[in-house]
């Protein structure tokens, strides 16, 4: 049995048991994929796959086991390259951040200059996709380290841990007339139509459980995944915006030159966690480590280390 192997029924798995994606994937031909696989199995004395004539059907039992095995030796194999790569490089490489668009734009602008002014020899890949994109890109370690608020701790393949806490703001015209109201209620913006986030993005759900909780249908007029629309939006009168606090400083700042008023809505929708993943197993090097101490101040080396043994599940913000 062999690496190529290895690859060729993970990637299989990847794909959907569709060959002929695997072969692209790994740029090799569709029968060199099965035929290294049958070879495997005869090795094995097993079937990893449940075929219908020549297609992959679904992975067998003991093939379930078998795929364990591989993800195991395939992370390892990751990890030594990585462990060389540290010993040998001196601190220079490639991070592979990924995370979500809110986060790309307001949030890591600052921990990655900071980051390359200590490790200028590093440069950084930044993949962004929805928050599951995000878990995904991680276990099939595209990318080191994750950064989202939703769907991360839902991943048993991924150690993630909080990174910091944030609210939710009403991002209104100038002039409209809830601007002047002292206290909003989630009655008030109800009556409104409401330009915000795509269900999966942005702490959306904690937004959709506090109207359900009160039994309120809000009138949702636009969906996005980016804050500068939402804001752009809003701006052009078509409602009220609910965004993320992080993705307004600048309206914050210059209110009275944005034409925008913005209203905090912690109180309204409750607080959220962005949270750090990684894979579990995997080895960090050294500028991985500072990068998650330069996005919290909670995040130190000795307590990421110690989540990445199993030895920390989590702490409160």
């Amino acid at each position: 049995m062999n690496l190529h192997q290895f690859r060729f029924v993970q990637e299989a798995v990847r794909r959907d048991l569709n060959l002929t994606e695997a072969a692209k994937a790994l740029h090799t031909s569709q029968p060199g994929v099965s035929k290294a696989i049958i070879e495997l199995e005869e090795e094995l004395g097993i079937e990893i796959f449940a075929r219908h004539g020549k297609r992959l059907k679904r992975v067998t039992e003991p093939g379930q086991q078998v795929l364990k095995s591989i993800d195991v030796i395939m992370r390892e194999l990751g990890n030594l390259k990585r462990i060389g790569e540290q010993y040998s490089a001196e601190d220079s490489g490639t991070l592979s951040i990924a995370t979500t668009h809110t986060q790309a734009r307001y949030v890591l602008p600052e921990p990655i200059a900071k980051l390359r002014q200590t490790y200028p020899k590093v440069n950084v890949s930044l993949h962004q996709g929805s928050p599951d994109q995000v878990a995904r890109m991680l276990i099939d370690e595209i990318a080191e380290i994750g950064i989202a608020t939703e769907s991360l701790d839902g991943y048993d393949e991924l150690v993630t841990l909080p990174c910091y806490e944030w609210q939710h703001v009403l991002v209104m015209p100038t002039g409209h007339a809830l601007c002047s109201k002292e206290h909003l209620t989630l009655e008030d913006i109800a009556q409104e139509p409401l330009i915000t986030y795509h269900p999966s993005y942005t702490g959306r759900t904690k937004i959709d459980h506090a109207f359900a909780v009160r039994k309120l249908e809000p009138r949702i007029a636009l969906e996005a995944i980016d804050s500068d629309v939402i804001k752009t939006y809003v701006k052009l009168g078509l409602g009220i915006g609910i965004a993320a606090e992080m993705s307004v400083r600048d309206v914050m700042d210059s209110e009275t030159h944005s034409g925008l008023v913005v209203r905090p809505a912690g109180q309204l929708f409750g607080q959220n966690v962005a949270r750090v993943a990684f894979k579990r197993g995997a080895y960090l090097r050294n500028f991985v480590y500072k990068f998650a101490e330069l996005l919290s101040s909670r995040l130190d080396r000795n307590l990421v280390a110690r989540a990445m043994t199993g030895s920390v599940n989590d702490y409160e913000l």
